[in-house]
């Protein structure tokens, strides 16, 4: 039988608690994986996975985290830097405060969840880092400059640390969705949501389960061992 080979590799998702978050989580565990997950509030624990209470815009809250994680199932192996928020308006009407929300946590946060792990995995010459951007980054997107950007960014997070990790044996990919059925989308105007559909060739939004599967590729060292800097676009042909 075919193996991923992620059998007992202890794998971080941030924002496991909702929507691609937990359908990574669920995933990794039907993978053989051990999971840790962590979210700012935890309303949905059913015991399978390590959940923890943590803020990816605090440094500190990340590293109590990590010490946590470590402790309770061992050196860490994968890290999915999920957590991510909107705060969508045009430009000219976008305040500080929704600028520097997004920032804080889709791109401060990466910072904050990947640090607090990279260390160990250095130490054990071996790992794999997937941060999740968006067709938003990758292409940009009206109404979502602020999000775009970070989303970019993080582009540019995951290019630079293949280069600099790639002497330790630590890869670091990043995905960037297309339009993705989860509670964040199902806020789109059906309007909205007929005219986006009607430009995506498959005709339909993308499942969570389609963004699970690609991390899952991107952290196994069966699949993906020699994959490192690259953005796997995972969108129904919408941006190619």
């Amino acid at each position: 039988m075919v193996s991923l080979g992620l059998e007992d590799k202890v794998i971080v998702v941030t924002g496991g608690n909702r929507g691609i978050g937990k359908a990574i989580v669920n995933l990794l565990l039907d993978l053989g994986a051990k999971v840790a997950y962590t979210d700012i509030v935890i309303s949905d624990d059913d015991g399978k996975a390590l959940a923890v209470e943590a803020d990816v815009t605090s440094l500190e809250s990340m590293q109590a985290a990590a010490q946590m994680i470590t402790e309770k199932l061992g050196p860490v192996y994968g890290v999915v830097a999920n957590a991510g928020i909107t705060r969508d308006n045009f430009f000219t009407k976008l305040t500080d405060a929704d600028w520097d929300a997004v920032i804080n946590v889709n791109l401060k946060g990466v910072k904050n969840t990947i640090q607090p792990f990279i260390e160990g995995m250095y130490e054990q010459n071996g790992g794999s880092i997937v941060a999740i951007s968006s067709i938003s980054g990758d292409r940009g997107n009206a109404g979502q400059a602020n999000y775009a950007a970070t989303k970019a960014a993080v582009i540019g997070i995951v290019k630079s640390l293949a280069r600099e990790c790639a002497r330790y044996g630590v890869r670091a990919n990043a995905i960037a969705p297309g339009f993705i059925n989860t509670e964040m989308t199902q806020a789109i105007p059906d309007k909205v949501r007929d005219k986006i559909t009607a430009e995506i060739p498959f005709r339909r939004f993308g499942e969570p389960q389609d963004i699970a599967w690609a991390v899952a590729y991107l952290l196994s060292p069966v699949a993906s061992s020699y994959v490192s800097g690259e953005v796997l676009r995972v969108n129904g042909a919408h941006h190619t």
